[in-house]
């Protein structure tokens, strides 16, 4: 018997969008957000020659500039004042999590409720700021060292290097990241979705018109056949498809709780379900394992022709649709899926939470029992996760290396494009049923008053 909220929500009105006030709101402060962000990447980082930056970085686009250029929608190949994008406070986060798990004083911070919480918020920002610091100077100091060949005359990327150039470029790059941050958190509070998500979201999307204008392009100057274009639409949405499927899957683990008699009345006795992803990593393994597949590609970019021998040969043969790439960059996301699926979910610490509150799975005693139960559950669920994740980025690969596919629109940016479609659709008929709710509540109220 499916209760009254489940109910409710499989009837969702989406009529009613335009009636919830409170949502519309949230929708265009989303908007108009996301359209800050656009302008801002557009703005340069100062003493830069965007037309020698735009050559050097023509070279660079097969590594990790390329990367990261793709996460900040552009920002990087016109070094704009967002070109770090919010990726500082994403590698925080992550090295946070890690990091509770292993140091006790963090691990006992994490369980001190929403004041441990803010306080681990507070470390992750200046853990943002020191990242980002870091970053800045490094992209400074690199493109002072850069120069490029335009129409026959050497010109260097900065007009004017030197402490001072540098100075600049930190304190713009590292507060255009911290606008960033500020402007994701003002997204989660004020508007509807995840905002640090939907910054990354918006820079991916804003080059899929590009792309698809380009090989539309190919195929009208018959560089691509008309078949294969279409093959590759088709394609797109069953791998879209697919990753919908596998990302709102579940393994529901049934929790039960027994009955309690307090004096004439009998409470508990009821039933749940812990539910389990099959993807519980998420997009964290393939940003990984493409950051460190990329590191070789970089350096030898930006050494030229003065690189040594040994990197010159992992440069080449760790390049995009190579087999010893596509080895190992499988690899990685399998290593990365399993240790980082352990960062996120303590089968032990589940297992006490039960516990705690009289929980207890059918058939297995609480404790240690149930923790080797879930263990060995999350660990089927994360093999057949990280299957699925090297399936979903190996495809992309073969595609534009077998396939010559002229863009770059990779697993990872894939999986996030749809995890953060489908987290923000879900926000949407929240806030949809909470007015359900009320309308419905509202109309309970006026009919009993009509009926006295």
């Amino acid at each position: 018997m499916a209760s009254a909220a489940e109910q409710l929500a499989r009837n969702l009105n989406w009529g009613n969008l335009g009636k919830a006030t409170e949502l519309k709101k949230r929708l265009w402060f989303t908007l108009g957000a996301l359209i800050v962000y656009r302008i801002g990447s557009y703005i340069p980082v100062p003493g830069v020659d965007p037309i020698a930056l735009a050559e050097v970085f023509q070279r660079q686009s097969g590594g990790l500039a390329g990367l990261l250029d793709v996460f900040s929608g552009g920002s990087i190949g016109r070094m704009s004042i967002l070109a770090l994008s919010i990726m500082p406070y994403i590698s925080a986060s992550i090295i946070m999590q890690i990091l509770t798990t292993v140091v006790p004083s963090l691990e006992a911070l994490k369980k001190e409720g929403e004041a441990g919480r803010k306080k681990i918020n507070q470390y992750t920002r200046y853990g943002t700021v020191f990242l980002a610091a870091i970053q800045a100077y490094g992209i400074a100091a690199g493109l002072e060292a850069q120069q490029a060949q335009v129409e026959g005359v050497v010109r260097a990327v900065v007009t004017d290097p030197g402490l001072y150039f540098r100075f600049v470029t930190v304190v713009t790059l590292v507060g255009g990241t911290l606008f960033l941050m500020w402007l994701g958190e003002q997204v989660t509070s004020r508007g509807v979705g995840n905002g640090i998500s939907l910054i990354i979201f918006a820079g991916i999307v804003a080059a899929m018109p590009g792309a698809m204008v380009q090989t539309l392009e190919l195929g009208r100057t018959g560089a691509l056949s008309a078949l294969f274009i279409i093959g590759l639409i088709i394609g797109i949405v069953a791998v879209v498809v697919f990753v919908v499927f596998v990302e709102t899957a579940q393994r529901r683990i049934l929790v039960q709780y027994p009955k309690r008699q307090m004096g004439n009345r009998v409470y508990g006795g009821q039933a749940s379900y812990l539910p389990l992803k099959i993807n519980t990593a998420g997009v964290i393994p393939p940003i990984f394992a493409s950051s460190l597949l990329l590191f070789p590609a970089t350096i030898a970019g930006f050494q030229g022709t003065d690189t040594a021998d040994w990197v010159q040969w992992i440069s080449v043969h760790l390049g995009h649709g190579q087999p010893l790439y596509l080895l190992v960059y499988i690899a990685l996301i399998l290593f990365f899926c399993f240790f980082y699926t352990t960062v996120v979910f303590q089968p032990v610490d589940t297992a006490d939470n039960l516990k705690k509150h009289g929980g207890f799975l059918p058939g297995i005693r609480p404790g240690k029992s149930t923790a080797d139960y879930l263990e060995y559950v999350l660990t089927r669920l994360t093999a057949i996760g990280a299957a699925y994740l090297a399936v979903v980025c190996i495809i992309p690969e073969l595609l534009i290396a077998r396939g010559g596919v002229p863009f770059y629109f990779g697993g990872t940016s894939l999986l996030i494009v749809v995890s953060v479609t489908l987290d923000t659709v879900t926000q949407i008929q929240s806030h949809l049923l909470a007015y359900q709710y009320g309308d419905l509540i509202g109309q309970a109220r006026l009919k009993g008053g009509k009926n006295r």
